[in-house]
């Protein structure tokens, strides 16, 4: 009997052993047993988008930088949050930036000194948003023959000669003014629908020049994407006024998308042409392209112009008195690009320029904003003072 339970019990030791020695499950096959298993009807949910766009941070490049940046102008509150934008950038990249503008967007001489200027201190890059690019052309040359990458930044320097400005950091401006015409479009609907040659309506776009990118990408985005929605409804739709390379249509078409251009970007002749639109008959919307448009509409509206019953006036960028035309109701709302990233990613660019990185264009986005939603965070940081 005790032999027959020591064969037992060494027949059970073996079996003991056997199994503690044996191979062990591949990690492929612990990963088939142990991966969770799908649902059989998964239920997908959409990315959403990031309202602003991200900054990711980066090591500090070697050495001492100097990046110059010469905007379009000081006087309106949007380039002032563009410096903000590149202060914080040059604090972000550990670089010296010289930030400046004529006090006018028609100072084109005073612009091409400061550029000159700031070319005879050699320094590491050039952020430019030009004024005028054919003004400029000996100046870019300049920066190219010495080696110093030139970035744009707002408008940028369009049509510049190829090679010479590397990238740009700015709105799509034909995209976003297309924003105000479909929030002004549903509003005229009717009226536009039942607009006739003998009963016409007008729609004015109010711009302080015809030859700057961002203005004349803004007045296009706008008139273009108000003549598409318009010619849904009406078949006798046409654009007109000082930008030439946009008008179509019939000047008597029962629905007339005028463009009115100031003298010049001065408040006084951008005032005076405010005034010349709110008499026109037939006025039912009015879109103003930039702040310097909007602050000449305003200064109408303020020294007695009467806005007619029913007419809608819609902006674009911010500042303090045309955050007060949107909170009063003067006007419907607005569009505002986001000029604190334009300033960051202008010397994030010239950064990967100097550096030898491969660069391309960056568009920094556009919101639309009205009394009821200008205070949400995600608008509020947007809506420089």
């Amino acid at each position: 009997m005790k032999k027959i339970i020591a064969i037992l019990v060494l027949a059970m030791s073996m079996l003991f052993v056997a199994a503690c020695t044996s191979d062990p499950p591949t990690p492929e096959a612990r990963q088939e047993a142990e991966a969770p298993q799908p649902d059989p009807e998964p239920d997908p949910q959409p990315e959403q988008p990031d309202p602003e766009p991200e900054v990711e941070p980066e090591p500090e490049p070697a050495g001492d930088l100097y990046i110059s940046i010469i905007s379009k102008g000081f006087q309106h509150q949007f380039w002032q949050a563009v410096y903000a934008g590149a202060q914080a950038a040059a604090e972000h990249y550990g670089v010296e930036i010289f930030f400046d503008g004529p006090e006018s967007e028609a100072d084109i001489d005073v612009q091409v000194n400061m550029i000159n200027m700031e070319l005879a201190k050699n320094p590491d890059a050039i952020a430019l948003a030009a004024l005028s690019t054919d003004s400029v052309l000996s100046q870019l040359q300049q920066a190219y023959d010495l080696g110093i990458p030139v970035v744009g930044f707002d408008s940028g320097v369009p049509d510049a000669p190829a090679g010479q400005v590397l990238a740009n950091a700015s709105t799509d401006n034909v995209a976003a003014a297309a924003i105000g015409a479909d929030h002004l479009f549903p509003v005229f609907e009717d009226a536009i629908a039942a607009a006739t040659p003998d009963n016409p309506v007008l729609i004015a776009v109010l711009s302080q020049d015809a030859t700057s990118e961002s203005i004349t990408g803004r007045t296009r985005g706008f008139a273009e994407q108000m003549y598409r929605l318009a010619s849904g409804v009406n078949d006798s739709v046409a654009i007109t006024g000082g930008l030439p390379a946009i008008n179509t249509g019939d000047s008597d078409a029962a629905v007339r998308i005028n463009v009115v251009v100031g003298a010049t970007p001065d408040i006084v002749d951008m005032t005076s042409a405010a005034v010349g639109i709110l008499t026109e008959p037939g006025l039912i919307a009015v879109f103003c392209s930039n702040e310097g448009a909007a602050n000449g509409m305003l200064a109408a509206i303020n020294q007695g112009s009467v806005v007619p019953d029913g007419v809608e006036i819609v902006g674009f960028d911010a500042g303090t008195v045309q955050k007060a035309a949107v909170q009063s109701g003067i006007f419907m709302g607005a569009i505002t690009q986001d000029p604190f990233h334009i300033g960051f990613y202008s010397v994030s660019l010239a950064v990967r320029a100097i550096n030898g990185e491969s660069i391309s264009d960056i568009d920094t986005g556009a919101r639309w904003w009205d009394a009821d939603n200008m205070n949400d965070p995600d608008i509020a940081l947007l809506l420089y003072d």
